[in-house]
């Protein structure tokens, strides 16, 4: 059988003409899907800026399914489900990114990031821990430090926070000097808990030295000397917390007083604490220095005098019902309701408060039970401030 070629001549005009068609149909699809994506995605901004997020969601994911390449797309919808509390499906997206081959190495850190702060969110701390180490050696290695501090801290895994914190120390991520020693700290005092006194003296002897300017380490310290009876060291580590932290010294004075009358160095420890007053009046330190003279005999009724003169240079409320306490009044039937009345009003004032949030709180806290912020109380009372 002879091929005919007149076949061929009329065969190519018509696989032309519908070669011709299919693509001019698919480049409709396309532009038309293009057009789509777009209008979905402005249309989610628009909800977004409006604060209608539960409409920006649908956008978003109507955008997504249009064009699920688009990492950008994926991302804001993660970022709105975590804002929304929806955890969960904020994981999915971010999981979902990271299991795509051809996502750029940028993205994929950026991923991961976010999944992390997904399960910090969720409260998945054991993942959020795994998630962060992953992002050593990427932009986001500073933010994930940060946030592995805030989940040992919350933990109490003091030895991991040291850790960390060296870490950032060493990589001048910030100056995390203090922040080691209130560890070593925390951990001494876990120590002294269980009676192992000399390893909690190596600790605190550790923090002094990672942090010399730091007050609660040398605080911590002369605490346990005096555990262990040794009421001279009390005064020297006390002494040298006195010239490098003068500031943090009311919170020391009871104990330095204690020290004085254990080792017989009362007059020598009045001085001291006498020309600190003079020099940063304080009710802590004049407590200290009344109760100093209270035990003795020559100086015994001067305590009026004292609280006098320190009206004179604060006005302070606190000192003036001191003043009242030691004072008898012409009608001295009253005295015990005006000074339970002046007591009661005075009580808010003696106590701290956290220079990060404002909580107050009758102890000194190195860590904010609120904010959890490390060396936000200062060592004055509320009247003080």
């Amino acid at each position: 059988m002879e091929f005919d070629l007149s076949w061929i001549l009329l065969g190519l005009p018509v696989a032309f003409v519908l070669g011709w068609l299919a693509s001019r149909f698919d480049l409709r699809q396309l532009r038309a899907e293009n057009r789509r994506a777009p209008k979905a995605y402005f249309k989610g901004l628009n909800f977004l800026l409006n604060e209608q997020q539960d409409q920006a969601i649908d956008a978003f994911i109507e955008a997504v399914q249009n064009d699920p390449d688009t990492s950008e797309l994926h991302f804001a919808l993660g970022n709105l489900f975590r804002r929304r509390g929806e955890y969960d499906r904020a994981v999915r997206v971010h999981e979902h990114l990271l299991s795509r081959g051809d996502l750029s190495r940028t993205d994929r850190e950026r991923a991961q990031h976010a999944l992390a702060l997904d399960f910090l969110k969720a409260g998945l701390l054991d993942r959020a821990e795994d998630a962060l180490h992953r992002l050593e050696g990427t932009p986001f290695e500073a933010q994930a430090r940060l946030a592995l501090l805030a989940i040992y801290e919350r933990s109490r895994d003091w030895p991991h926070a040291a850790t960390i914190a060296r870490k950032m120390h060493d990589a001048d991520q910030g100056d995390f000097s203090t922040r080691q020693a209130h560890y070593l700290c925390e951990q001494a005092l876990a120590l002294i808990a269980q009676g192992d006194l000399p390893a909690a003296q190596a600790l605190l002897e550790q923090a002094v030295a990672a942090a010399p300017e730091a007050a609660r380490a040398r605080i911590e310290l002369a605490r346990l000397q005096r555990l262990m009876g040794q009421p001279a060291a009390v005064l020297a580590t006390l002494k040298t917390l006195g010239e490098r932290n003068p500031a943090a010294l009311p919170l020391a004075a009871p104990l330095m007083v204690e020290a004085a009358t254990a080792s017989g160095r009362t007059a020598e420890v009045h001085g001291l604490l006498q020309a600190h007053y003079e020099q940063a009046p304080s009710l802590d330190v004049l407590e200290s220095i009344v109760a100093m003279e209270a035990a003795d005999a020559a100086t015994s009724g001067s305590a009026r005098q004292r609280y006098v003169e320190h009206l004179d240079k604060e006005r302070s409320l606190v000192a003036a019902a001191k003043w009242l306490a030691t004072e008898k009044l012409e009608h001295e039937e009253f005295h015990p309701q005006v000074q339970r009345a002046l007591e009661h009003a005075v009580k808010p004032l003696t106590r701290y408060r956290c220079a990060a949030c404002g909580f107050e709180a009758r102890q000194h806290f190195w860590q904010c039970p609120g904010c959890q912020t490390w060396d936000s109380y200062p060592a004055r009372r509320v009247e003080e401030l």
